[in-house]
């Protein structure tokens, strides 16, 4: 049996599709909340806040600073990672510069090159909406829909950090999409 052995490029890139979205939609009303860490935000700094404490804050409290302050924390974070990857490709691309004279091989070289890339491309446009949502933060519209106004919901929010849209939103904006393209 062949066995394939993926390069650090491919293997680097791996897993930072931050930009997909979930295939099946999580209902709102199925989320259950840990009643027993309902209040552990009060008593908690923000950094040490774990995303199960958020979820289980009341929604009377949806986009208090806590809440805004740890999404602030989780959004700068995902900047950084970005900006580091970029830098780590950077250093990549340098190394790989040498001839090689077989065409598979070189064909191979430039086809990671090609897909680490893409990849940056793709964490470029997620580095513009993660500077977004951090303006979004400072102006204090963060969390809430552009489209209709409601609350985006933590659950949305904690697994994509710059949707702007609600999950009904979203969902009717893929359907138009989708029937009348794009």
């Amino acid at each position: 049996m062949a066995q394939s052995v993926a390069s650090t490029a491919a293997k680097a890139s791996f897993g930072h599709a931050y930009e997909a979205e979930p295939v099946a939609p999580v209902v709102p009303a199925a989320v259950k909340k840990d009643s027993r860490l309902a209040n552990n935000w009060k008593n908690k700094p923000v950094d040490q806040l774990s995303d199960a404490e958020l979820q289980a804050m009341p929604d009377s409290e949806y986009m208090n600073d806590v809440q805004m302050a740890a999404f602030r924390l989780k959004l700068v974070a995902l900047k950084r990672d970005i900006l580091s990857n970029a830098g780590e490709t950077t250093e990549h691309l340098r190394e790989d510069t040498s001839v090689v004279p077989d065409p598979t091989d070189r064909a191979t070289i430039e086809e990671e090159h090609a897909l680490e890339l893409r990849t940056r491309d793709r964490e470029r446009k997620l580095l513009k909406k993660i500077e977004q949502s951090i303006s979004r933060i400072d102006a204090g519209d963060y969390g809430y829909c552009d489209e209709t106004g409601e609350a985006i919901g933590i659950g949305r929010l904690l697994a994509r950090p710059t949707a702007t849209l609600s999950l009904e939103a979203q969902q009717r904006r893929e359907l138009k999409q989708k029937m009348f393209g794009d």
